[in-house]
């Protein structure tokens, strides 16, 4: 079952697992998305820069899904934003979605030669026109997060970052929990890599069920945290969201947790911020 995840003090509510689409283009990503929504899923994850809004908005067409059953999060790419870009491409996420407004709309890498005030300016007028329901932020690092949150006239609803077990996000989810911001873990199979971890396999023996169950349940089981897995095989996709008979023990949590390295990241393109050590 993919129940919700409320934050900001209950007004803010998305459905806990979603599709990631990154990398998903044309029928692919057609295919991957219908296959999501026959399997329930109701939130979908997406972004200017992927390149697919047309695709994900023709699939949600076929389904003949009703909107408001919905949870559709976009992204705005850092080179655009500066108010008047800003608004364009969501603008355009909008109307390539065939929707009227977006649930989450993200700023998807910070940009320090924009001021953050400035562009967080642009998503409340985005929000103020309608074209978005919540204000987000992603790849933010802790002291970037904590500025939003003081230049932000609007609440700060998700943060979007890579997180698994490989990658320490102890301050980013502090800072989450403090705020009551959503925290949505992008990458939460580390690429893969998770997968084929010796202690990630054997706690799934134990359990009988698959590596992939075992690390959405370790994340699933952290408060204030939600899950977008990319697949575009329609039984990974469906066996994400049926995830759930798996309870974790506290030891089985621990050992999960301490599987944290220094070189666990996997995404840091050359825009990246400085992340936190």
């Amino acid at each position: 079952m993919n129940t919700a995840l409320s934050v900001t003090n209950g007004s803010f509510r998305m459905p806990r697992i979603g599709l990631g689409t990154w990398k998903l283009e044309g029928d692919g990503a057609i295919s991957a998305v219908q296959a999501a929504l026959e399997a329930g899923y109701e939130h979908i994850d997406t972004a200017s820069r992927y390149g697919n809004e047309e695709a994900i908005g023709a699939a949600i067409a076929r389904a003949g899904v009703s909107r408001s059953q919905l949870f559709l999060t976009s992204k705005v790419w850092w080179t655009d934003l500066e108010p008047g870009k800003l608004l364009s491409s969501i603008k355009r996420s909008v109307e390539s979605l065939g929707s009227e407004y977006l649930d989450l709309a993200l700023i998807h890498w910070p940009n320090p030669a924009v001021e953050l005030s400035k562009t967080l300016g642009a998503m409340a007028e985005a929000k103020a026109k309608g074209l978005v329901r919540n204000i987000g932020v992603s790849n933010f690092p802790s002291r970037t997060l904590l500025e939003a949150l003081q230049v932000s006239s609007e609440p700060i609803a998700a943060l979007q970052c890579e997180y698994h077990p490989y990658l320490d996000q102890s301050k980013l989810l502090d800072i989450c929990r403090e705020h009551r911001i959503a925290f949505v873990a992008y990458a939460p199979f580390g690429s893969g890599a998770l997968l084929l971890d010796p202690t990630i396999t054997r706690i799934a023996e134990t359990h009988g069920t698959t590596a992939a169950d075992v690390v959405l349940e370790w994340l699933m089981q952290q408060e204030g945290v939600a899950a977008v897995p990319r697949s575009s095989n329609p039984h990974r996709i469906a066996a994400n969201l049926r995830r759930g008979n798996v309870s974790l023990s506290q030891e089985e949590m621990s050992a999960i947790t301490a599987l944290r390295r220094s070189d666990g990241r996997v995404f840091s393109p050359t825009w990246a911020p400085q992340w936190d050590e």
